[in-house]
């Protein structure tokens, strides 16, 4: 029987607690199933008196997380604490440079600093784990390295936060404002301490950035992503969306084209039957798309005590059964500069507007789009409010230039009756 694998665990929050129960209750399974024990040597968090509901007297402990990243005792030091700077980064590459293996949660510090630590640990011929990092009991990062090694992977795209997607699908099936479904959110704990990392797309992004470094042999590069949040989307898109057959979720999309690689997290209509658009609640969804496999769609809980500690003991229990790796897939000095593609592919668009009511409004929107190049696919006008008309029109594929030179004109029409909203419509 092999040594025991001794770790460090710094972060004694929700995720913490939920691997340090595992830890405990699965002891005889790890070791049946990895060969060796799994025990923690020491733990780290910012208070030593907190009642968190788990036994942590077997365990040393240390104020400093630093500290306990480079005890001798520690082989794998286990990061929890979240953050792109501060103590999380600084442990974490005193744990590399001390020669320990690393797992982490933590999708912004590798979102931000991911390549620098890469080389790193590959220089110290030590491994980074991160399958907590992105939808959280999702296999997804195992997937990519692992099962889908073989191809050579076109698009990956998916609904990466659960908080969001759990207001959007509360909004449609209450009725329910945005902000009556935000606080609504907020007052469950759904949302993070900063909800904009949240709502603003953040969060997602972050994890989007890591996939796509995976899929496409580039450096992870999370500036290159147009974010934009849910914030701006209306009960009455999600209205008038599911009256045209459409589901709007938070979607993040990359793909590498002709053009660039292209990485978009953003709200996007997808069809109501879609697996996409199927999903309720606080579940993430990663559809990945090979050349070779086709299609493969991976659902489950992206957050919460037992899917997120799950997703850690995976990796734990990977370095524990000697399985070593590249941080990326293949050598960090081999990992492309990403070059940001500075126009998107083409796609229908739904188009929500409000005309004045007043003979020849529709007529002059029609001739807009259509200098624009934009073709109307469907169109449906609702009954008259007051003093305007609401307009549903989706696109045929077109351009993101040529829908929003089309919204430009439309100002000097006279005959807008508010700010007209444009959603890309994803296929799925």
């Amino acid at each position: 029987m092999s040594a025991p694998l001794r770790l460090g665990i710094a972060g004694l929050g929700t995720v913490g607690v939920g691997v340090v129960r595992i830890i405990r209750q699965q002891a005889a399974l790890l070791e049946a199933r990895t060969g060796r024990k799994v025990t923690i040597s020491a733990v780290s968090a910012r208070s030593k008196g907190k009642d968190r509901g788990v036994n942590l007297s077997d365990y040393a402990w240390e104020d400093d997380p630093v500290a306990l990243a480079t005890r001798d005792d520690v082989d794998v030091f286990v990061e929890l604490m979240g953050g792109d700077e501060g103590p999380a980064k600084d442990a974490t590459e005193a744990a590399l440079n001390a020669g320990k293996d690393v797992v982490t949660a933590n999708k912004a510090m590798l979102a931000i600093h991911g390549q620098a630590l890469a080389e790193l640990a590959e220089a110290k011929n030590r491994v980074i784990r991160y399958e907590a990092a992105v939808a959280g009991g999702i296999p997804v990062i195992k997937a990519l390295l692992e099962g889908l090694a073989g191809n050579e992977i076109k698009r990956v795209m998916g609904v990466m936060n659960g908080s969001c997607n759990y207001i959007l699908t509360r909004m449609e099936s209450s009725g329910g404002t945005y902000q009556d479904i935000f606080a609504e959110a907020d007052g469950l704990g759904y949302l993070e301490a900063d909800p904009q990392l949240d709502v603003g797309g953040i969060d997602a992004a972050h994890k989007l950035a890591i996939l796509s470094s995976i899929a496409f042999g580039t450096k992870v590069d999370f500036d290159g992503i147009q974010l934009e949040g849910i914030e701006r989307v209306t009960i009455e898109d999600i209205k008038a969306a599911a009256d045209m057959g459409y589901k709007i979720k938070l979607l993040g999309v990359t793909q590498k084209t002709g053009r660039g690689l292209e990485q978009r997290m953003q709200p996007c209509l997808v069809p109501d039957t879609s697996p996409l658009g199927q999903l309720e609640g606080g579940t993430n969804m990663v559809v990945l798309e090979g050349d070779a496999v086709g299609q493969i769609v991976l659902r489950g809980a992206g957050a919460g005590e037992g899917p997120t500690a799950s997703a850690v003991m995976a990796d734990i229990c990977d370095i524990a059964r000697g399985v070593r790796g590249t941080v990326f897939g293949q050598p960090a000095s081999t990992l492309e500069s990403a070059t940001a593609a500075l126009t998107k592919l083409p796609a229908a668009y739904y188009l929500r507007m409000s005309l004045v009511d007043k003979p020849g409004a529709l007529a002059k929107i029609a001739t807009v789009l259509g200098e624009a190049g934009v073709s109307i696919d469907r169109m449906r006008q609702y009954a008259h409010e007051a003093t305007s008309a609401p307009v549903l029109i989706v696109t045929h594929k077109t351009t993101q230039a040529s829908i929003e030179t089309a919204i430009a004109a439309m100002d000097s029409t006279g005959v807008m009756a508010g700010e007209p909203v444009a959603l890309r419509i994803e296929e799925v």
